[in-house]
């Protein structure tokens, strides 16, 4: 099966949920038109991964300036029960193209917020969500902690999809979460932008004998608001440098690394190729030894069939 994907590095309309949709439109209008399946959008894009920003937090403290900026992000978040959702889900079915959107998910009855990438079909809508199981360093100000429940993996018309959100992705037993479903396109939103990330989305390509799409946006300083600017004064002009990349099952590089611009990065990849590969190596198949290792998670959902 041949499917084209294509990853997103862009950058939001920051702090504006309505308008980055209406961004989302555009771009999955333009690129389902250049034959696209499957499109792929970075960490947070909804409604942008607040890079620079301290929350007015300090350990002891946190400042009522800090607290109404929280308030203010948590505004512009995303319900999956709201009309919000209901829009992306039009977008995908009027394009007839696969979406994942990493967001900044609102859960209004906790109050909490969750670092999430949604699942989106053009024919079944939402078909689920992952949050992200351990926010990095001081993400966790803002981003709570999610559970084995969330380690999701979905069987689509083009794929068995599944993945983890930027440094999930240095956490060996979650990355086995998903080799044990049988991930064959693996997602990886990030805001990470160093050049070893390349090596990354290439070792788990090898390990998981997966396609690796990683996608990641292109950010500037000068792109917030101006009114956040003295927030990030500190930071230099280019925050993101991108480095979007895909990655085939046997780690060599389709597409990418994409650095210093926006732009969206498309590949054609065949789901044959990793029949192919599994023959020098197969992670949950011929190269485990499952006489010596247990693997269990707590709380995973079976595969869900679109």
């Amino acid at each position: 099966m041949l499917i084209k994907v294509g990853l997103v590095q862009e950058s939001p309309v920051f702090f504006n949920k309505v308008e980055t949709i209406s961004k989302i439109e555009k771009i999955t209008k333009t690129y389902a038109a250049k034959g696209c399946n499957l499109l792929v959008f970075p960490e947070s894009f909804i409604p942008g991964y607040p890079r620079g920003f301290t929350f007015g937090a300090t350990i002891g403290s946190r400042s009522e300036k800090g607290r109404k900026l929280y308030a203010e992000y948590y505004e512009n978040s995303l319900n999956v029960q709201s009309e919000d959702l209901k829009r992306l889900e039009d977008i995908s079915k009027k394009n007839k193209i696969y979406l994942v959107i990493g967001v900044t998910e609102k859960d209004d009855i906790s109050g909490s917020l969750y670092c999430s990438m949604l699942y989106i079909s053009p024919t079944s809508g939402l078909l689920g969500t992952h949050r992200k199981i351990k926010p990095t360093g001081t993400e966790r100000i803002v981003w709570a902690e999610a559970s084995g429940e969330s380690l999701t993996t979905y069987q689509t018309k083009i794929g068995k999809l599944g993945g983890l959100i930027c440094w999930e992705n240095y956490m060996p037993l979650a990355r086995m979460s998903m080799y044990r479903k049988g991930v064959e396109i693996y997602i990886a939103p990030t805001a990470d932008a160093r050049e070893e990330w390349t090596s990354t989305m290439q070792h788990i390509a090898l390990e998981g004998r997966c396609y690796v799409l990683g996608c990641n946006q292109y950010f500037t300083k000068s792109m917030y608001p101006e009114k956040y600017r003295t927030l990030v004064s500190d930071e230099p002009e280019t925050m993101c440098r991108g480095g979007s990349i895909i990655v085939a099952p046997d780690g060599k590089i389709l597409a990418g690394p994409l650095y210093d611009k926006a732009g969206v990065l498309m590949a054609e990849i065949d789901l044959e190729e990793i029949r192919l590969n599994k023959l020098d190596f197969d992670v949950i198949g011929h190269y485990a030894r499952n006489d010596i290792f247990d693997f269990d998670v707590k709380d995973q959902p079976e595969t869900k069939k679109e």
